[in-house]
């Protein structure tokens, strides 16, 4: 394009360092005092469980990095021990918080709702008899104990809980397996009136150190938790040759390296140096947590009265005016497009029409690609159902789908054995797209039906995952759709779209080309405006043309629920971009683009962030809206989102996570709560 400078100097965020920021913003929700506790509650164990996930996944790249030849890694910028320190300061600042709003905010408005937490120092005389009965009847045949000979970090499950001693005796250490898998983390204690008392497992561990090490001489038990990487993805992060020098460098690497191990605050120094020695770590390898670890288990912390106060407000999925009243969704959709929004609206509507096809006589073909596939449920027996049917079927089954590999295989085999066509993944390239095609014989010859979502086909995340998904029969988009699938198939090399946005095809020039149009625009005095929500921005060619186009004068609105490497707010590069995020109790999962075209907006939506590895190094597809009601709808959508001052933060150049202020004058918008109010009002026709 011309015009462009090519000495441009902008300037981006760090990814790791602003994906914790991310993750602040979750623990901002544990201590925001709208939410009731026991969601507050659950957010600490979202954070948990993302900080765990941080850790196996990108610490570990970082890590890895460090061992990268510096005449490698030097041209791509890479700075592993630098990025780490940084990294490690703002995961003690943030682990600081959590242990304060864990201990001085959410324990004691639990005990106002008569809800308590007991640890081994509060037991009374009568529980700790309780607790012992319990534990011989219900605990010790689960124990798994072991000394320190031989051990080596395979001998610790990853992220599972253990606990170690000092044994006098032995003038060693020992340690227990503490079994949450077998006998759970939480133990209700008996007592009388409206009064709940909880105890953590392990604090019945400590109480009955004498039983578990019976010829042993141990003061107490700390808890400790080994976190090991993940595979080193390093596809997703550099290109070509980059990959292989850096796997080269790295020589032979294992799978299941420690990245972490986390120990109860407070052990004696001479315990967790012994743990360093047997199992090879490095002091970078320790990391001093609070009292408790995984607390991703209070996920199933229970509501022991079934209090309404304690948990949101139920949202149960909304009824669609027009998939009710129909007897066949395939009769609905050839009608007109239709457009569904998950959680606000049923999941079983998609079910319900791959169980009709399964059963349909008139049904030639089904067609559909499975990201995360849901250990059970009803989508995967409809397809299995037609494959008894004698229904063609055809499975893309994203076998690299990160800590779904092994699940997403399991169902691959399934399907094959019943005789379903099934396509794995593509060398170097993952598919992430959500898509179903299906061909029906018809009195006016075959007619191809499909489906597009933002999100995955599975049921449970459908319930808390943000998301939309456009139901079509329009050819522009059917005909598009098959040519993706024939690609997925391998029977299409250099496939033509015309319509839909198909990475790693066209979809980052059809973007570009957008943006690019905005900036003409603006440059001839006539309106120029961009709305994007996404999960992440990362991309540095696609942050650049926005830089650009803010330049140029284009009004940018981004709605980013993670990471983001843009940088706003700077003179000359970005003071036309604004970005929010909205953290709420649904995750924001859906990806959405308007462009004003000068009064002729366009608008899509589809499964790509505007990632490098979204845009050039994954199938995705992404389909204009082109049903006017349903354009209507979506846009309504996101400018609800737009107005949140409830649960919007600002991203601004020192990602503060500040809350948008609400002015006097406005009214308070809670746009989750928002969006449900307005699809109930209207159902869809």
């Amino acid at each position: 394009m011309e015009g462009i400078d090519q000495q441009e100097k902008f300037i981006y965020k760090d990814r790791e360092l602003d994906w914790l920021r991310f993750n602040e913003r979750v623990l901002q929700e544990a201590a925001d005092h709208i939410n009731p506790i026991l969601e507050r509650l659950k957010f600490l164990a979202i954070f948990s469980s993302n900080m765990d996930e941080f850790f196996k996944v990108r610490i570990s790249k970082l890590r890895q990095l460090k061992k990268v030849k510096k005449k490698v890694r030097k041209p791509l910028g890479l700075r592993p021990n630098k990025t780490l320190k940084i990294l490690f300061e703002e995961i003690d600042r943030q682990q600081e918080l959590f242990g304060k709003i864990f201990n001085d905010e959410i324990l004691p408005e639990l005990a106002k709702s008569n809800i308590h937490i007991l640890q081994v120092s509060n037991y009374t005389k009568e529980q700790k008899a309780e607790l012992k009965d319990y534990f011989e009847s219900h605990i010790l045949d689960h124990l798994k104990t072991f000394n320190s000979d031989g051990i080596t970090t395979e001998t610790f499950e990853e992220g599972q809980l253990y606990m170690v001693g000092y044994d006098q005796n032995l003038n060693g250490i020992r340690f227990v397996k503490v079994p949450t898998d077998s006998v759970g983390r939480f133990k209700e204690l008996t007592t009388e009136g409206n009064c709940f008392k909880y105890t953590f497992l392990e604090d019945i561990l400590k109480l009955n150190t004498d039983r578990i090490f019976p010829n042993s001489k141990i003061e107490t038990l700390w808890n400790i938790k080994l976190s090991k990487d993940a595979e080193l993805y390093l596809d997703d992060d550099y290109e070509g040759e980059w990959v292989q020098q850096i796997y080269d460098s790295l020589a032979k690497r294992q799978v299941g390296q420690p990245t972490r191990l986390l120990y109860e605050k407070g052990m004696p120094e001479e315990i967790y140096n012994k743990i360093k020695v047997l199992l090879g770590l490095g002091k970078i390898d320790l990391m001093e947590g609070g009292k408790r670890h995984n607390f991703s288990d209070f996920f199933s912390f229970p509501n022991p009265n079934e209090n309404p106060s304690l948990n949101f407000e139920p949202f149960p999925p909304l009824k669609h005016k027009a998939f009710e009243a129909s007897g066949s969704i395939f009769e609905l959709v050839k009608k007109k497009d239709r457009l569904l929004h998950f959680p606000y609206q049923d999941f079983s509507y998609l079910e319900d029409w791959i169980a009709e096809a399964a059963k349909d006589q008139h049904i030639i073909s089904i067609h559909i690609s499975l990201y995360r596939i849901a250990k059970e449920s009803r989508l995967t027996s409809a397809l299995l159902e037609a494959l008894e049917n004698g229904k063609e079927v055809t499975i893309f089954v994203e076998a690299k789908a990160r800590f779904d590999e092994e699940n997403n295989i399991t169902w691959g085999k399934i399907f094959e054995e019943k005789g379903a066509h099934v396509y794995y993944s593509f060398p170097n390239i993952k598919v992430h797209s959500k898509i179903l095609y299906m061909r029906r014989r018809e009195d006016d010859g075959v007619r191809g039906y499909a489906y597009i979502g933002t999100g995955n086909f599975n049921a449970m995340t459908a319930k808390f995952y943000c998301d939309h998904a456009l139901f079509t029969v329009n050819p522009k988009i059917t005909k598009d759709l098959e040519q993706v699938f024939r690609i997925l198939k391998r029977e299409v090399l250099l496939p033509k779209f015309k319509t839909l946005l198909i990475s790693p095809y066209n979809l980052r020039s059809r973007f570009e080309e957008m943006i690019q149009r905005e900036i003409q625009h603006a440059q001839n005095d006539k309106p120029a405006f961009i709305v994007a929500k996404m999960n992440s921005l990362e991309d540095q060619t696609m942050i650049d043309w926005l830089y650009r186009a803010s330049n140029a004068g284009v009004r940018i609105k981004l709605l980013v629920r993670g990471f983001c490497c843009l940088v706003p707010n700077v003179k000359g590069q970005s003071e036309n971009i604004e970005i929010i995020s909205v953290v709420d109790r649904f995750l924001e999962h859906a990806r959405v683009f308007l462009f004003h075209n000068n009064g002729e907006e366009e608008l899509f939506m589809g499964s790509a962030d505007w990632m490098t590895r979204n845009l050039d190094k994954r199938i995705e597809v992404v389909t204009p809206i082109l049903d006017e009601d349903i354009f209507r709808e979506l846009k309504d959508i996101l400018e609800i989102q737009l107005s949140d001052n409830t649960k919007a933060r600002i991203l601004d150049r020192e990602s503060n996570n500040d809350y948008l202020e609400i002015p006097a004058v406005k009214d308070k918008i809670r746009s989750q709560y928002d969006i449900y109010e307005y699809l109930g009002s209207n159902q869809g026709s």
